[in-house]
Formats: C-alpha cells, structure tokens, sequence
C-alpha cells in the first residue's frame, strides 16, 4: 500500500470558500421519491465499464490497506476490490464492512466479511450511529475515537455515488469521527449516475466543479490532505499508465471509448 508511487496525475485541492458555500436547493433532485422505493429491487449490474472497473481495481491495489477495518459504503454485490485485498478479507486479516439499501445485493458482496448494514443515508446521514446500531462499533468510538482506534477505520471506500447524497456533509463528517488518524477516503467519481436520483447542482456543473465541489465536501466535514487523482480521462489511447500528465484533465466529453474515473480522496490527521 504504497499511494505516493501511484502512476495517476494527483491534483491538489486548495480550499475555495470560507464557509459552507451550497443551498438546500442544491441538493434537491428530479425524483424526490423515497430511496428506499427506487433501490427495492436488487440491480446485478456495474454502473461503470469493464475498463473503468480494471483502472480501478490498479488504484485499490496501490492504496488499500491488507490488514484493518474497511468501509465500503453506499455499497453494491461488487465493490471492485483487488484479488489482494479479497485474499485478506477471506483469510481474516482485513475486516470489510458494507454500508447499501439493497439487502439482496449485500448479501451477494462476499467479500463483505464484518458485517453488511442497511441505510438510507439521505434519510439517517450519521454513518457512526449506524455502525454503532449494528454493533460494529463500540458506543464511544464516535467521541473518543483514541480510546477505541483498534475498531476504527483504516479506509473508506465509495464508487460513483457521491452524487446521490442530499446530506454530503454530516455524512462525511460522520465518516471521518470514526475514521482512525491517518485514515483514508476513496470517493471514486465518473459521469455515470440515475440523473433523477442525483442532485441537482451535479447536474448543472462541469465535471471539473463536480470534482471541487467533493473537494469542499470533504474540507468542511474536516479532512486533510485533499486530492483529486485522475484514473483516466475517457479516451481510449489510455492503456495502463494515464499519458500526458494532467493534458487531458477534462477530456471527458471527448469521443467515446471508456468511462472516465477519478477519485477525490482525504486523510484524517
């Protein structure tokens, strides 16, 4: 787990606002019926390509911790980790916990070894209280987390989701209260979504300012060291390694070939 050797083009994020920059009507959306109804039937299907899913498989296998506590939330029947990081979880080593409103599809993720919680998080945002409830975590991790760092989270993991949180903040502020110090979250990102489900601005905006915008998520719920890691810009001439440095940054309305991806990450100092 080595993320400072990754070969992917990292931009650094500068914080832009003094305050909490968004309106309510930011985050209200074309359907605004309850989740729990649109996601009551299991969906077996990737909401990003082949291609995507194997860039993104590179980048967990660079990032991830082998041993610990993960959190993949806003989860599926597949959270597109790598074969290292699934042997760890098969043979003990690493505790992987799921976080989705789909029992079905949970319950098909099997590398989901520590425990699969449903929640609405548009409805409940407090991850911490919900990992409490479900007693994986003790009672007083939320407020003193270094009296129970054993049980806290090493990494946080979240694919193409961000843009369906109406509650980005307490939700993030929530994760990093049980996030141990030095901790991680991957929000991986791409232009793929169910436009009714996600939030209005995401519609409204660049991918660059989708980008910023998880950046000023993750600074005002008290993350550090933020960066926006580009897994690849969309086009097709990409093979392995991303080409060109940061050209490209906002290629993604270019010609067709593959979906772009990125990941807009933070540490818990």
């Amino acid at each position: 787990m080595t993320s400072s050797t990754t070969p992917w083009p990292v931009k650094q994020y500068t914080p832009r606002h003094q305050t909490w920059p968004y309106t309510p009507s930011d985050f209200t959306r074309q359907d605004p019926s309850p989740d729990s109804s649109f996601y009551s039937s299991p969906r077996f299907v990737t909401h990003i390509d082949d291609a995507a899913i194997s860039t993104l498989r590179s980048y967990y296998d660079a990032v991830l911790p082998r041993q610990g506590r993960i959190l993949d939330f806003c989860s599926s029947w597949v959270s597109h980790y790598p074969p290292a990081v699934e042997t760890a979880a098969a043979k003990g080593e690493l505790q992987v916990i799921g976080l989705g409103m789909n029992e079905a599809e949970l319950e098909a993720n099997k590398v989901l070894n520590a425990g699969r919680v449903l929640v609405d998080l548009n409805v409940n945002p407090d991850i911490a209280a919900a990992l409490r409830e479900a007693k994986l975590l003790p009672a007083s991790s939320s407020s003193s987390p270094s009296n129970n760092e054993e049980s806290l989270l090493d990494a946080s993991t979240n694919v193409v989701s961000t843009d369906y949180l109406t509650a980005p903040l307490p939700v993030l502020t929530s994760l990093h209260s049980v996030t141990k110090p030095g901790g991680k979250v991957h929000l991986v990102i791409s232009n793929r979504c169910f436009p009714t489900k996600a939030v209005n601005r995401w519609l409204r905006v660049s991918e660059e300012e989708r980008l910023l915008m998880i950046g000023d998520y993750l600074h005002f719920a008290g993350w550090a060291e933020i960066e926006i890691v580009e897994l690849s810009n969309g086009r097709v001439e990409e093979s392995g390694e991303a080409k060109g440095g940061l050209q490209g940054w906002m290629g993604w309305m270019g010609g067709g070939g593959r979906d772009p991806l990125w990941v807009v990450r933070g540490t818990r100092r």
